[in-house]
């Protein structure tokens, strides 16, 4: 049995405001339309935006594996700050447990936003490189969805 401890940090600007930017990580709504897997895959939902509150997101390819997300926030600076802790499993194993602080403000060309990960993952079966290139996409995807 091994732990793999890894951080990484994530910059992206968006060219819009800091409000907007927030609440595509606050309003459950407008999250699932850019924090998603493959379009092939299933997936089930939850979302409690809250200091203290809990997101699911379980799914996967048809026929599994099954993915599952479980977070809960811990610090939440509306328009500036939420920093969340969470927990990945493949089927019933767990693989990794992360704490994530994601800070968002103001620059010149609109929004710059900065996620910050530190996780321990478990028994080489989560790679840290592939989590870091992985919330690298979906950033991209959150830039995408802004762009609309």
């Amino acid at each position: 049995m091994t732990i793999t401890h890894a951080n990484f940090t994530i910059e992206r600007r968006y060219p819009v405001a800091p409000e907007r930017v927030y609440n595509a990580f606050a309003d459950p709504v407008k999250k699932a339309k850019w924090f998603a897997g493959p379009p092939e895959w299933t997936s089930a939902k939850t979302m409690d935006f809250r200091e203290g509150g809990h997101e699911t997101d379980v799914g996967g390819p048809v026929g599994g594996p099954v993915h599952s997300f479980e977070a809960t926030y811990v610090d939440i600076v509306p328009n500036e700050r939420i920093v969340y802790t969470y927990e990945m499993s493949l089927d019933d194993t767990r693989i990794s447990v992360s704490v994530a602080t994601i800070e968002i403000s103001a620059d010149a060309a609109g929004t710059r936003l900065t996620l910050t990960e530190l996780g321990a993952f478990f028994d080489g079966q989560d790679d840290p490189a592939e989590r870091e290139h992985g919330t690298g996409l979906l950033l991209d995807g959150l830039g995408a969805y802004l762009a609309e």
